[in-house]
């Protein structure tokens, strides 16, 4: 949110970081409502469901029931996916732990 305050200087960071976190809320409570969001150009968000399965517990190994569960799905659109991988032929990855 600093970097989008920063860039459009006319804009109080409040009224930023209140507007991101308006559109992410709706956003939530769309997809808790079964319902799908497209932003042309960006991509949509959808609700993918799972079955349940039969897990794994990490530190013993035992087998753990898992219920059924649905959730959150993105599937960028066709100009993201160009934008990304145009950036890529020219931009190295940065990891988002060290910056590299």
């Amino acid at each position: 949110m600093e970097i989008l305050a920063s860039k459009n200087s006319h804009l109080n960071y409040k009224d930023v970081e209140l507007a991101v976190k308006s559109l992410l809320e709706q956003m939530s409570q769309s997809l808790a409502t079964g319902q799908r969001i497209e932003i042309r150009g960006f991509g949509s968000f959808s609700l993918h469901y799972r079955p349940p399965r039969v897990g794994r517990n990490p530190k013993t190994g035992e087998a753990v029931a898992l219920s059924s569960k649905y959730v959150p799905h993105f599937k960028p659109g066709k100009e993201m996916r160009e934008r990304v991988n145009e950036s890529r032929a020219t931009t190295p990855i940065k990891s988002a732990d060290n910056g590299n």
